[in-house]
């Protein structure tokens, strides 16, 4: 996987982290948030820590939570019955000495809580009042409360952290408590130490609403704390209508003064709540503010919990469908990964843009199909939408990209069925189809079905005369790009086979008597340069004939100048492409080659433009032979040379030892003999000697130069002839042969294979963005005269494969597109009979049909039977949850226009 699949991985990743659940305000999800937001405010863990922390407290804490029954009604009456003192009544805490930062001793704590595990309950009441008071307050006892606060205990007394007894008495609900401490004094107002909460805050948090009506009686603020989290926002958090809706009469405020700060609008709907968001939104809660880094306005995050309900209420209200948080996401978006069909759908009809691009420019789409949950129905929602198929992220990924980076093979058939193009490709290259053959393979046979299926009986019978067969070749042009560039990419993803079906066969048979005339026109281009660089050559130094040779001296300048221009042209259309040809670095020592020649007019006797000359007349001659080979009937044999010659040089390469050690022993040996007194020499001959030419008689025989060594230099040469000539020879020759049968058998496949290179290279030549600068009519012809195919019209043909006047394609050809629908036509055939069968089969006797019915069939009507239950239940609460919310729009409308008679 290149880089740019792992930033898109990682993206991929980080969406899914954020995608809420699809359940309503009663999800998992929920809960757990709203579990967290409650041990935020209030834990008991914190609690029981606080109270500990105080005189007596863990002694309180094991024994006011155990009284009950009788033995509490006891306690009360020997508590009041006891005489408190003074001493008695003052806060306990005051009375241990304490540092100078305010830390209590521990040695005196211990002291405290020693003394207080040994005393009786009575004694504990009597002894520490104020702690006994908020473990009263915190265990609900209301009786212990009354006789304490009758008793003098101090109602403001507080915890280590700043919790008071009505802080305790809210945060647990107990109305009755809160009304006690309220009575004798206990500040509604009060902060603990860290001003996380006031008692409305514990009370709204708790969702109690005698309590919040209580606090609210008593003058508490009910706006306190609103620069963060103010009681509605708690009361929101709990998800209890009728304190938000309380709180709301008494005046709290649904926005905060804060810009970018939670709402308590943003928490009903990222938890769904339909009631209370229609209770702030009814009280006047903005639904433009956006929250936070994240920038997410209330309906991005009704969205992203794929509450429908939530979206439609804040659409109502002009909720802004058009508005992006910090990742340039709309609802839309959020709603496609939170995999909520219903949300998207009214998204959708309100006006939604299908193709609104985030900051990667990845649009709804994309993220329907990043998750296979509900794709198909989101995918198909989004297209009948008017959403792009092939629009691609700014990582040039498209949808068909990442359905099948995904491994959804249902998803990746239903975009392929809606047009999406297979030869799409990312920043880094990768085609569509790659990742298709690499994730998702069983999506192939479907493919090729799709083939299949574009070769049909048009007209009369397969027997008949006049039997007509229709070719549709747009499954071959997915794009709507390049004609050529689904067979380029089967060829680079190892799919190459594909190009013997009939229908590609077809196409590139017809596409190459397209364009062949361009091909026709680069050849006889090339060829009249060779003939003019030979004749330039030939009367410059073979005849040497000055007036000839200026004759010819200006084409050649000419003729190198265009093909300059023409590979110019070809570089700049495409570096990559183009620096991978080798063939077209034989074409600039063509062009260099030229250059130096023709600089110099007058070669003399002995200069080095001769050997460029030469150099320049071989390459010319073989770049001609390289565009020969391109044509279709020669390409086979060009390409038998080109492959025998990169196995002879590797084969070359892998004895070069052996050769350069015979070479090197025969220079010592042959010293009188003239091929051998200069090394490098010596090893040409050698390799010539592989040959067969080995002058047997002239070394070994000369008269006038003996052999200086003999014995060694016989049974050298001896091993010579035996490794070498008959050995390496041999076997460069089997490989040769092995080589050439191999081409043979496949050159089938491997002229279909360079006749959609060729074409393709053509194509994109003739369709490069530098040729809109040359003249409109030449553009436009050569152009035209390129493409096979005029989308959306022509893009068939009928051939009738009887007639023999039919000549547009071969007759091989014709034969295996008439055996194509045959053998379909039997398939079909042998379908209907079976089904036929089976149908048959069912009027059978009762012994028959249970063993028709087998514990597998009924298992699946089971199980189908029992997705439809499901798919009603889940229809009909969504039916009640929309009635429920109709209503309750109804009860709010009926309620304005009663105050509105009453003002």
């Amino acid at each position: 996987m290149d880089q740019d699949d792992e930033i898109w991985m990682d993206d991929l990743d980080l969406e899914r982290g954020s995608i809420s659940s699809e359940d309503s305000s009663q999800s998992a999800v929920c809960l757990k948030q709203r579990q967290l937001y409650h041990q935020q405010l209030w834990s008991e863990e914190d609690v029981i820590r606080a109270i500990s922390s105080l005189p007596a407290g863990k002694t309180a804490l094991s024994v006011i939570s155990t009284l009950s029954g009788e033995r509490l009604e006891k306690v009360i009456k020997d508590v009041k019955e006891a005489d408190f003192s003074e001493t008695k009544v003052k806060d306990q805490i005051s009375l241990i000495p304490k540092f100078a930062n305010g830390g209590i001793r521990k040695a005196s704590l211990a002291a405290e809580n020693e003394s207080a595990a040994s005393a009786t309950p009575e004694q504990l009441l009597t002894k520490w009042p104020n702690t006994c008071l908020l473990v009263s307050a915190w265990t609900g006892q209301l009786d212990l409360v009354k006789v304490l606060l009758e008793k003098g205990a101090d109602v403001s007394c507080c915890d280590n952290d700043g919790r008071t007894s009505l802080h305790l008495a809210a945060c647990l609900g107990a109305e009755e408590i809160v009304q006690e401490l309220l009575n004798h004094g206990a500040n509604p107002g009060e902060w603990d130490f860290n001003r996380t909460c006031t008692p409305l805050h514990c009370a709204s948090a708790a969702g109690d609403l005698g309590t919040v009506k209580c606090l609210l009686a008593a003058g508490a603020d009910v706006n306190a704390g609103i620069s963060e989290r103010s009681p509605l926002h708690y009361a929101v958090l709990s998800n209890n209508s009728s304190c938000v809706e309380a709180l709301l009469e008494a005046g709290a405020s649904p926005n905060n003064p804060q810009v970018y700060t939670e709402t308590p609008l943003h928490v009903a709907a990222s938890l769904g709540a339909t009631t209370c968001l229609n209770l702030l939104l009814y009280f006047g809660a903005d639904v433009r503010v956006q929250m936070g880094t994240a920038r997410s306005t209330p309906l991005h995050l009704a969205a992203e919990e794929g509450s429908p309900e939530c979206t439609k209420l804040l659409l109502d209200y002009h909720a802004s469908h058009k508005a992006k948080n910090s990742r340039g996401q709309t609802a839309l978006h959020l709603a496609a990964l939170a995999q909520s069909a219903e949300t998207m759908e009214i998204l959708i009809s309100e006006g939604a843009n299908v193709n609104e691009e985030d900051s990667d420019g990845r649009t709804p789409l994309h993220a329907a199909v990043a998750k296979s949950v509900r794709g198909s129905d989101l995918v198909k929602m989004l297209i009948q939408g008017g959403a792009q198929v092939n629009k691609p992220d700014k990582f040039g990924y498209t949808p068909l990209h990442i359905a099948a980076l995904s491994e959804s093979s249902s998803i990746v058939i239903l975009l392929l069925s809606k047009g999406a193009d297979v030869t799409a490709r990312t920043k880094g290259g990768i085609s569509a189809l790659s990742f298709i053959v690499r994730r998702t393979p069983d999506v192939l046979p479907r493919f090729i079905a799709r083939l299949d299926q574009a070769i049909s009986l048009h007209d009369h019978e397969l027997g008949d005369v006049d039997c007509e067969l229709r070719l549709d070749f747009r499954p071959l042009v997915p794009g709507g790009r390049g004609e050529t560039d689904l067979m380029l990419c089967l060829v680079e993803v190892g799919q190459r086979h594909l190009l013997k079906h009939p229908l590609c066969e077809s196409f590139l048979y017809l596409k190459w008597l397209r364009i062949r005339k361009f091909f026709l026109f680069s050849l006889v281009f090339h060829s009249i340069f060779v003939a003019m660089f030979t004749s330039y050559i030939a009367f410059t130094f073979l005849f040497k004939m000055q007036r000839m040779s200026e004759v010819f001296f200006w084409p050649v300048i000419l003729f190198t100048v265009l093909l300059t221009c023409k590979e110019i042209f070809q570089l700049a259309h495409g570096v990559c492409i183009y620096a991978k040809g080798w063939e077209n670095g034989l074409q600039w020592s063509v062009i260099v080659t030229s250059g130096i020649i023709l600089c110099k007019k007058v070669p003399g006797e002995r200069d080095w433009s001769h050997h460029v000359a030469a150099l320049g007349i071989l390459l010319v001659w073989i770049e001609l032979m390289m565009v020969v080979g391109r044509f279709p009937m020669f390409g086979i044999y060009v390409q038998m040379f080109t492959q025998v010659a990169i196995n002879f040089f590797k084969f070359l390469g892998a004895y070069i030892c052996l050769i350069i050690g015979f070479s090197l022993g025969f220079s010592v040996l042959h010293r009188n003999y003239k091929s051998f007194e200069n090394p490098l020499v010596g090893l040409l001959k050698t390799i010539i000697m592989m040959s067969g030419e080995l002058e047997f008689e002239d070394v070994f025989f000369d008269e006038t130069d003996t052999i200086l060594y003999p014995g060694t230099t016989h049974l050298m040469l001896l091993v010579f002839v035996v490794l070498v000539t008959i050995i390496l020879t041999n076997l460069m020759m089997g490989l040769a042969v092995s080589d050439i049968q191999e081409l043979r058998r496949c050159a089938g496949l491997d002229r279909l294979i360079r006749r959609a290179q060729l074409v393709a290279h053509l194509e994109n030549l003739l369709f490069s963005k530098l040729l809109d600068f040359a003249p409109l009519k030449i553009v436009k012809f050569c152009r035209s005269g390129a493409l096979l195919l005029h989308l959306p019209h022509h893009c068939a043909i009928h051939i009738r494969p009887n007639d023999p006047r039919e000549n547009r394609l071969p007759r091989d050809l014709i034969k295996s597109i008439y055996r194509l629908v045959s053998e379909k036509k039997i398939r079909c055939k042998k379908t209907r009979i079976s089904s036929l069968r089976s149908i048959n089969s069912i009027d059978l006797s009762d012994t028959k049909l249970s063993r028709l019915y087998s514990n597998n069939s009924v298992n699946d009507t089971n199980r189908q039977l029992s997705e439809i239950s499901n798919e009603l239940k889940r229809c009909a609460q969504n039916i009640g949850a929309r009635m429920d919310a109709l209503m309750n729009k109804v009860e709010y409308i009926a309620r304005e226009i009663d105050l509105s008679l009453q003002t």
